[in-house]
Formats: structure tokens, C-alpha cells, sequence
């Protein structure tokens, strides 16, 4: 059997409770790491908790907003007390402008909440991560970023006044900033850009079979990603193999970005 790439690592994920987290948590386990499965959703935490243990892993749940600044610290103490150190965090919870608030709400509303989401609170679970980081003597963040973040959506997606974009394009600096000012502690800053990917973050989109179809036909392999595919590289940038890797913004995304 290979070696575990992340044995007796701790990593704390958020939006573990379903989609590129869920399966971030699931692999990350089976490489050897203990999980803390972070979720808005107390019980999709449990149920990702549950199922790493389940496969005899090593695991606890623990719910909030990472967009409010005492559920970040929260997250963050609640792993260190669990397992007594802090390793890696990847950063997970997001929305979309399609699932942020109820139908009809205000546009202002809207983008306030996508970025106090997707980008204040990757800061903020990030802000009280580094200072355990750096009494374990290291780690790796690992920043879920998007393809919207290095390009713009296409013409007639209706993404001009879209939150999303801006909200990951965001991440992609912060990412970029924070790297350089960790890099002599020895935590390593990254993150990934997924193309669209199928999970329920994108069903409302993919249900619908000619929108699918367009989603499809914009990525060179025709086809969209799953989560399985994100969280391998969310593994590499993790592991010891990504040792010299920092600020960098990995696109995994079937060619979507290379046109």
C-alpha cells in the first residue's frame, strides 16, 4: 500500500458538508488526515463527520458562518481542541448569487452576502488559522477560487452585475498576498479554480438540459468536472509534494481558461 500523504496531519475543511468539501473531507481522510468538518449545516457537518469515521477515519463536526467572525474562530478552536494542532484548511463554504438569499431579494443584498461569504470569510477562518499554523511550525491553505475568478462569464450569462466573479477574483489576490507574508513561517498559501463542476452548488443550472449542455460545450473535454477531481489536486497542494508551491492559483477546469 502507497504511504499516506497526509498521515497524522489535522485539516479543518469548510463547507464540508456537501460537494468539493464533502469529497475534500473523505480524501483527505483516507490519506491519513483528521478531519474537521466545518458546515453552515449542522447536520451535513455530522453526516460528513459521520461517514469519515464510518470509513475508519478520525473525525468531528463543528457548524457556522465563516462569514461571522466568532464562528471563524470558532471553526478554528474547535480543531485545535479536538486534535491539538492545526495543519491544513481549506476553504470551501461559498455561494453563488443563484442560492444566496430568498428569490427577489435586493441586488445590493445579494452581493453584500456572496462576498461576505466567499471572500471575507476565506479571510476570516484564514485570520485565526495562521497563528496555529504557526505554533505547529507550518501549513498549507488551500483557498477555493473558481475559474469566474480569472475570467469573466460568458456573454449573455448574465454575470455583468453578478457578485460571483468579483467575489472570487478576490480570493485569488487574497490568496496571492497572503502567501507572501506566510511564506517564512512555513505556511503555504494556494489556491484551486475549478471549471463548473457537477454538485448541488450547480444543480440548478444542470437540471436544466439545455443549459447543461451549454455549460458543457464550454470546456474543451466536453464535459463538467466532479468533486473527486477538485479535491486530487486540493491533495497535491496539501501534501509534502507541493512543498515549493506557494501563491499559486491552479486552474482545474477541462481546458475552460486555456481558449
Amino acid at each position: 500500500m502507497d504511504k499516506m500523504r497526509l498521515k497524522d496531519k489535522v485539516a479543518l475543511v469548510t463547507g464540508a458538508g456537501s460537494g468539493i468539501g464533502r469529497a475534500v473531507a473523505m480524501l483527505f481522510a483516507h490519506e491519513g488526515a483528521s478531519i474537521v468538518a466545518s458546515d453552515i449545516s449542522s447536520s451535513n457537518a455530522r453526516e460528513t463527520a459521520n461517514d469519515v469515521k464510518a470509513s475508519g477515519g478520525h473525525a468531528s463536526a463543528v457548524s457556522g458562518d465563516v462569514s461571522v467572525g466568532e464562528d471563524a474562530e470558532s471553526m478554528v478552536r474547535a480543531t485545535v481542541s479536538e486534535f491539538g494542532r492545526l495543519d491544513i484548511l481549506v476553504n470551501s463554504a461559498g455561494i453563488s448569487a443563484r442560492n444566496a438569499l430568498p428569490e427577489g431579494a435586493f441586488p445590493e443584498a445579494v452581493w453584500d452576502r456572496v462576498i461576505d461569504v466567499n471572500l471575507k470569510g476565506t479571510y476570516l477562518v484564514s485570520w485565526y488559522a495562521v497563528p496555529e499554523m504557526e505554533n505547529a511550525g507550518g501549513g498549507s491553505i488551500i483557498n477555493l477560487a473558481s475559474t469566474m475568478g480569472l475570467v469573466g462569464y460568458p456573454a449573455g450569462f448574465g454575470g455583468g452585475f453578478n457578485p460571483y466573479p468579483p467575489s472570487k477574483g478576490g480570493v485569488v489576490q487574497f490568496t496571492r498576498t497572503l502567501a507572501i507574508d506566510s511564506a517564512r513561517n512555513n505556511i503555504r498559501v494556494n489556491c484551486l479554480c475549478p471549471g463548473f463542476v457537477a454538485t448541488n452548488f450547480t444543480r440548478s443550472l444542470t437540471e436544466d438540459p439545455e443549459t447543461n449542455a451549454f455549460l458543457e460545450e464550454l470546456h474543451p473535454m466536453g464535459r463538467l468536472g466532479r468533486p473527486e477531481e477538485i479535491a486530487n489536486v486540493a491533495l497535491y497542494l496539501a501534501s509534502d509534494d507541493a512543498s515549493y508551491v506557494t501563491g499559486a492559483a491552479l486552474t482545474v477546469d477541462g481546458g475552460y481558461t486555456a481558449q
